[in-house]
């Protein structure tokens, strides 16, 4: 790891021997864009080195270098002081290098055994697949995680956080000596992350080597050695955790300090939006009630936030206000209008938008451009006389990029060239391109950097100043309390409680969630918690 020479001099010359994997001088150009320039980095055995860094730093640009998913355009890999080259992820495997994506990269019709073991399978002595042994082993690496998963359920069955278990499971199965993880708790509940990192800590004790990238800030400084952060395809500053807190972080990231706290924004509420009486929701497979006899008003102008654990029903609401799944019992209103009966499209007509958890599954389309994806929803607003007029479309989508901060090479690039966090943004974009007189957004930040963070709501306050409604549901307590009008605190499907982000605190919130009993805070702990929430 080198921020300059002063540090790599004072790293190298007191653990040299303790690298096992190296980056010299490694850049990466596509077309006209630098993601690397010049980038000097090392893997430590037995560490957890931490990346920091916005959305398209490089950080999952980096990674895929080094696990073989891409060629570095110029520089080269040092594995255990020997240059090597990896010519796709099956060299880097072999190599004992092992990557989970920040997207989930499940086969869903596959069951969890075979997508733990897809491509390595394991072998009789006939020649034939061991799905014995390969079950089994899927077993005990289930319960090492504590997730009750069966290996012989389909993925798609399972909820995201579910789906990055067996992600993460599926690299421990290849018992790899260093394990690359770009963004492995992004859809984990606090339970599952503290089960994470007690395997985390197991594996580090047993001589393998972390990389962890993650955009919460203060979980990845508490299992982290060494903190590396990136900045424009730049490796600007490295340093050991013991020597580093939250502001450092932030500073060398975005070059400044990053805040945002929402909670003095002026309250200018017009009429009732968004009204769900006594909804009820069962799920289509087992009948079990997700959600159950939910009531609550938005008003036009207001940003609602809906807190709770996983499983509490936030994304069952969403889904079925959206009009994925049916409503059991009760009813919504947009307006005045009943939404009983109406489609998925109707909806979106009448001024109803959702911007999904999954982004990858249900909110792209993978093989669109950045322009295409962004336009697909509104375009019947750029037709005429049954037509597309071309030039009213790219005007929308020139205005949307810039409005949402959407770092592309243009509207022509594809969706799969950004970083997850600007596809995150068109997401949100394309919605906002439909004039919505309600968004919904389950999880907006998941996967976005603290500075993106402030953007996006910087963005939904703007357009709530104009009128629009907000509900958005998250799993981050800091975000709930700063970029809020009202937190709405869900549990086992259920309302619970009812808070005003400015006079709540924390431990107030995780204690009506269930996710913890009011701790006895020292004067003045709230406070700080309230200050830090932001940059969650």
């Amino acid at each position: 790891m080198t921020a300059g020479p002063a540090v790599a001099a004072d790293l190298s010359s007191t653990l040299d021997d303790d690298v096992v994997l190296r980056a010299v001088n490694i850049s990466k150009t596509y077309g006209v864009t630098r993601a690397l320039k010049g980038v000097n980095f090392e893997v430590r055995r037995g560490k957890v080195t931490v990346l920091f860094g916005e959305n398209g730093a490089g950080k999952s640009t980096l990674m895929k270098i080094l696990s073989g998913v891409e060629s570095p355009t110029g520089g080269h890999l040092e594995l255990d002081g020997e240059v090597v080259s990896l010519g796709s992820t099956t060299d880097a495997v072999e190599r004992g290098i092992s990557i989970i994506h920040q997207e989930l990269n499940l086969c869903p019709n596959l069951n969890v055994r075979d997508n733990i073991f897809i491509g390595r399978e394991l072998l009789k002595r006939t020649g034939a697949v061991d799905y014995a042994r390969e079950r089994d082993i899927t077993q005990q690496l289930m319960e090492r995680l504590e997730e009750p998963i069966r290996p012989s359920t389909l993925v798609q069955d399972l909820r995201v956080g579910q789906q990055q278990i067996v992600e993460i499971a599926r690299a421990l199965a290849a018992d790899a000596r260093i394990l690359i993880m770009d963004e492995p708790t992004s859809a984990l509940s606090a339970s599952e992350v503290e089960v994470l990192f007690k395997v985390i800590r197991d594996l580090t004790a047993n001589g393998v080597a972390i990389v962890y990238i993650s955009h919460h800030l203060e979980e990845a400084i508490e299992i982290a050695d060494y903190a590396v952060v990136f900045r424009d395809g730049d490796l600007v500053a490295t340093e050991k955790a013991e020597n580093i807190d939250l502001g450092w972080v932030v500073r060398q990231m975005v070059g400044r300090e990053a805040d945002y706290d929402f909670r003095d924004e002026p309250r200018n509420y017009g009429d009732v939006a968004l009204s769900i009486q006594g909804v009820t929701v069962a799920e289509p497979e087992t009948g079990r009630v997700a959600v159950n006899n939910v009531s609550l008003d938005v008003h036009a102008g207001e940003i609602v936030c809906v807190y709770g654990l996983m499983g509490a029903g936030r994304t069952e609401l969403m889904e079925a206000l959206a009009g994925r799944d049916e409503i059991s019992g009760g009813r919504v209103l947009l307006g005045t209008d009943d939404l009983a009966g109406r489609n998925i499209a109707e909806r979106i007509a009448l001024g109803l938008g959702l911007v999904p958890e999954d982004r990858q599954r249900d909110g792209l389309i993978q093989m669109m451009t950045v322009g295409k994806n962004l336009s697909l929803p509104s375009l019947l607003s750029s037709v005429k006389n049954q037509f597309i007029v071309r030039k009213t479309e790219r005007d929308n989508i020139a205005r949307e990029i810039a409005d949402v901060r959407v770092k592309t090479a243009g509207p022509g690039a594809l969706i799969t060239s950004l970083s997850g966090g600007n596809q995150q943004k068109v997401v949100i974009g394309k919605m906002l391109l439909t004039s919505p007189k309600v968004l919904m957004l389950d999880e907006p930040t998941r996967g976005i950097d603290v500075g993106a963070k402030g953007e996006i709501f910087s963005l939904l306050f703007r357009e709530a100043s104009k009128g629009l409604a907000v509900l958005y549901v998250t799993s981050e307590v800091g975000e709930a309390i700063t970029a809020s009008h009202r937190i709405i605190v869900m549990s086992k499907g259920r309302i619970v409680q009812e808070f005003d982000p400015r006079t709540c605190t924390r431990d107030e919130i995780m204690a009506a969630s269930g996710e913890s009993d009011v701790a006895s805070a020292a004067p003045g702990e709230h406070a700080a918690s309230h200050s830090n929430g932001a940059l969650q």
